[in-house]
């Protein structure tokens, strides 16, 4: 995941801020005992536009929103945060909603109107700080033979929001 939670564990949220500036080049090794320094070969001292990100985005399992540890909740809230203090857009993506309920797994269709989604989805809000409206659920393509466009839709959309927050962060620099 990259955000476990521990000592020496996942990403250190520190290099997470430097790659959002654009200071880590193409083919850093991430490594939680030892942050990178402003001296390592994969550090860019002065990233272009191109470099930084334009949009933050939380991927989270709706299955295992509930087993999230506090620990990687605080680090991913401290990444948000930090995204908030450079304007960065921010929105999740809350995927495998069809595991989250019989209601959805049923008929997608039902996406919106699902009480448990609708749950987790403000419980993910509360806990990273997120807006409801910046929230996206998807269902992840696992067994299905064919396109459906009821899943595409879902997936289209939460996309389509990525690209236009940042777009819009790039045009308002």
């Amino acid at each position: 995941m990259g955000l476990e939670s521990g000592s020496n564990r996942g990403v250190d949220v520190q290099d997470i801020r430097l790659a959002m500036k654009g200071h880590i080049k193409d083919g850093y090794k991430f490594n939680p005992a030892s942050p990178i320094s402003k001296d390592d070969r994969y550090y860019k001292k002065f990233p272009s536009l191109n470099d930084k990100v334009h949009v933050l985005v939380c991927v989270i399992s709706a299955g295992t929103l509930s087993l999230m540890d506090e620990q990687s909740v605080t680090k991913m809230r401290e990444v948000r945060l930090a995204a908030r203090d450079m304007g960065l857009p921010q929105l999740a993506i809350l995927t495998k909603i069809d595991e989250a309920g019989p209601e959805v797994k049923r008929d997608i269709k039902n996406v919106y109107k699902s009480k448990h989604l609708k749950e987790l989805m403000g419980k993910l809000s509360a806990s990273l700080g997120i807006p409801l409206n910046c929230i996206f659920p998807v269902k992840n393509y696992h067994s299905e033979i064919y396109i459906d466009d009821n899943i595409d839709s879902l997936i289209l959309c939460a996309l389509r929001q990525m690209i236009d927050f940042g777009e819009d962060f790039v045009n308002n620099l």
